[in-house]
């Protein structure tokens, strides 16, 4: 009976040790998962806006890209369509992207070039648009008569330093009215190309935006003569109109009947009015980017545009 009872005993402790133990350690567990014993104000999920992407603001409806290369072998640097370019459609072009692409740090479309292959009537090299107002007919174009005006945001973000000049940067040109001799013209003077002048050229040179406006050289020139050699005929009227750096920039250019008014950023606008536009004879397009003065092997520059708008 003796040991029968102790038995009884020691299985009773064994059972109460066990139920000790099992309380214990499955208070334990509870302690760590159960919902009621977490603070609920250490365990909050945060969500972190997402920071919407955005881009520059440029419609491509009208405009022709110009790249710095050759890459189809043709002899002429390569173009791309208004059609290839809208809806973002530059970006799945691989052929572009290497000189024309976002940088959606500051929202803005990066234009890149270096000197390798130029247009027929140029030395230099260019990232650039064409105006198109016909994007079915380049030799659609507009009269001072006619009108227009394009507006941009910009900065020249770098240029290659210039050790064969004083200058200390190569220069850029970043906007132009280009002139283009009209389909009547060359019937009415049997001219095979219809090449023209630029009318207005935008530099940045070394910081500071100047403006170049084609003027007669002699003005009681006439007729046929005004379509001469116009490096002859016609040469450039150049006008400092401010220092930006490489800090973003406003920059508009107005034509109509006769009048150019070019203006940066707040600045008073610079307006031409004189016997040079009343004469000229070239109808005109618009042109904006990146365009670098200089064959030097190792040159480039980059341009940025945040928006750029046409009208007429």
């Amino acid at each position: 009976m003796i040991s029968q009872t102790f038995l009884v005993i020691e299985s009773g402790i064994k059972s109460l040790i066990y139920i000790v133990a099992f309380a214990f350690f499955g208070s334990c567990q509870t302690d760590d998962s159960s919902p009621s014993s977490v603070n609920q104000e250490s365990e909050e999920v945060i969500i972190e806006p997402v920071e919407e992407v955005t881009y520059a603001n440029i419609d491509f409806s009208n405009w022709k890209l110009t790249l710095p290369i050759d890459a189809n072998d043709n002899g002429s640097p390569d173009e791309y369509q208004p059609s290839q370019l809208i809806n973002k459609g530059y970006r799945s072009l691989r052929s572009i992207q290497p000189f024309m692409y976002d940088d959606t740090s500051d929202a803005s479309i990066v234009f890149y070039t270096y000197p390798e292959t130029s247009t027929a009537n140029s030395s230099y090299s260019r990232t650039e648009l064409r105006e198109l107002i016909n994007p079915a007919n380049a030799r659609d174009n507009w009269t001072l008569l006619e009108g227009g005006e394009m507006t941009g945001k910009l900065k020249v973000e770098s240029v290659s330093e210039n050790i064969s000049s004083n200058d200390e940067f190569h220069w850029v040109i970043v906007m132009q009215i280009h002139g283009i001799i009209s389909e009547e013209d060359m019937d009415t003077y049997g001219f095979k190309g219809n090449n023209g002048p630029p009318l207005i050229k935008i530099y940045w040179k070394d910081g500071y935006i100047w403006c170049h406006k084609k003027s007669l050289v002699d003005e009681a020139t006439e007729g046929f003569d005004l379509y001469g050699v116009y490096d002859r005929t016609w040469a450039d009227i150049k006008v400092n109109l401010g220092y930006v750096g490489h800090d973003v920039f406003d920059f508009r250019i107005s034509a109509s009947d006769a009048r150019i008014e070019v203006q940066l950023n707040d600045d008073s606008p610079y307006v031409y009015e004189d016997i040079s536009l009343e004469k000229w004879p070239f109808e005109n397009y618009f042109k904006a980017g990146n365009y670098l003065g200089t064959t030097d092997p190792n040159a480039f520059s980059y341009v940025k545009y945040y928006n750029l708008s046409l009208n007429h």
